[in-house]
């Protein structure tokens, strides 16, 4: 039965708080695992629901897994399929990142098309050229990526633009191809680096990750490995956000500060305060937040995906916010939520303009996607009274343990089956 999630607001945000591994490392570096000829050990995945169905997948694929206390063991040697199943690839976006690790296994693959989060068009284009560009025979007939290849050869990849999914899947294809491979116009994104660093954990030779060209000599023997996932920048950012919204005094460990650079600088320019050493950040507010303009861009800009949780804080910043996204250009649908608990906010193409209000009020609402989910707890966290937030499964697709984190705060939340009742806008009884 389908859960949901409710918050009584106002409580201040105190404490501290540990961050778990990063959701968009971990789900690009476990299909990875099937390149190897021996077992690997991945520590600090987070216990999330994109990665118990890519457990599926690899179980599905013929491989052993063991996942227990955020430590994956994967013993790729007796995978024997190369076609995994619509029903699980559908469920999530990452699933296309088998395709270029089959290819490489077993010189064929047939992968339905990723499913996941509805925040607008996603093309993988982008990924079918760099594929056909080393030497891949690509089709989607049926919406299924067919591919195959005698043979993969190293050569130029030209992304059209940064983007992250494409990258990953061209680093994925290009360790398989022999010779260099040259991805001109890469993403940056921490977990980009953290993919690279694992494939070369692996034997492979990965050059340039973290800037605009990634250079790879493939075709290299890859072996099974020991890695720990990099900390989850996306998570570091929402807990940094909650504990300002509340006025509270949180300190996350387990961080890289330097990945937090451009949410740091709009929370310091509302106001907010934000210190950090080592692995450490500490974030402080009164709650009286000054309007800031946001543009999403790729790293090192300001990340897609802490654009809404931000947007949550300026419905009650001062004055008039103006947030732009250039990523996802259905990534506003969440503000019709935010209305409904009294947040003042319009849509023009692909800005939305956000006037801050004195106060939200707690209401129902829907989580359309996985980080639309996070804006809406971090403004019932806001609000006065009860918000009771449906489509909490979309959340833990990303977040681990995010209520449990949130409660360990201070903050009044649960999770309750969907159908009990509660008294929205008004007083959350035994909390």
């Amino acid at each position: 039965m389908k859960e949901k999630m409710r918050i009584h607001g106002g409580a201040r945000l105190e404490g501290e708080v540990m961050v778990s591994g990063g959701k968009n490392a971990a789900v690009a570096i476990i299909p990875a695992t099937l390149l190897g000829d021996s077992p690997s050990v991945i520590e600090n995945v987070p216990d999330i629901n994109d990665v118990h169905i890519i457990i599926e997948m690899l179980k599905y694929l013929g491989a052993q897994v063991e996942f227990k206390d955020n430590v994956m063991t994967i013993d790729p040697r007796t995978a024997d399929k190369f076609d995994p199943p619509y029903e699980l690839a559908s469920r999530m976006r990452a699933s296309y990142y088998f395709a270029p690790v089959l290819l490489g296994v077993f010189r064929r693959c047939s992968v339905p098309l990723p499913g996941g989060c509805d925040i607008g068009p996603r093309p993988i284009d982008q990924t079918l050229k760099g594929m056909r560009t080393l030497g891949a025979h690509v089709d989607t007939p049926g919406g299924v990526i067919m591919a195959s290849a005698d043979e993969l050869v190293g050569g130029d990849i030209f992304l059209e633009m940064p983007s992250v999914g494409a990258t990953v899947n061209c680093m994925l294809t290009a360790v398989s191809a022999s010779g260099t491979t040259c991805i001109h116009n890469a993403a940056k994104e921490p977990h980009i680096v953290d993919l690279a660093n694992f494939l070369s954990s692996m034997g492979a030779v990965v050059k340039g990750a973290g800037t605009d060209v990634i250079r790879i000599r493939g075709g290299r023997h890859l072996h099974g490995t020991n890695y720990t996932v990099v900390p989850d920048q996306i998570e570091t950012g929402t807990l940094m956000i909650a504990a300002a919204a509340t006025g509270g005094d949180v300190i996350i460990t387990g961080t890289i500060p330097t990945h937090m650079e451009a949410l740091s600088a709009k929370l310091l320019e509302m106001g907010v305060h934000v210190t950090s050493e080592d692995d450490i950040i500490r974030v402080r507010s009164n709650r009286n937040f000054r309007s800031v303009n946001v543009k999403t861009q790729g790293y090192p800009g300001f990340p897609t995906d802490l654009q809404q949780p931000l947007a949550a804080l300026l419905t009650v910043a001062n004055g008039t916010s103006i947030v732009t996204e250039t990523v996802f250009e259905s990534r506003f649908r969440y503000l019709d939520e935010l209305r409904k608990m009294g947040a003042s906010s319009r849509v023009i193409e692909t800005t939305a303009i956000i006037t801050g209000v004195d106060r939200l009020v707690g209401a129902r609402v829907n989580a359309t996607d996985l980080r639309a989910g996070a804006a809406l707890v971090i403004a019932a966290l806001m609000a006065e009274g009860v918000t009771e937030i449906s489509g909490v499964e979309y959340i833990m697709r990303g977040y681990e343990r995010f209520d449990e984190k949130l409660r360990s705060l201070g903050a009044h939340i649960e999770r309750v089956r969907e159908g009990s009742p509660v008294p929205v806008g008004g007083f959350l009884p035994n909390i």
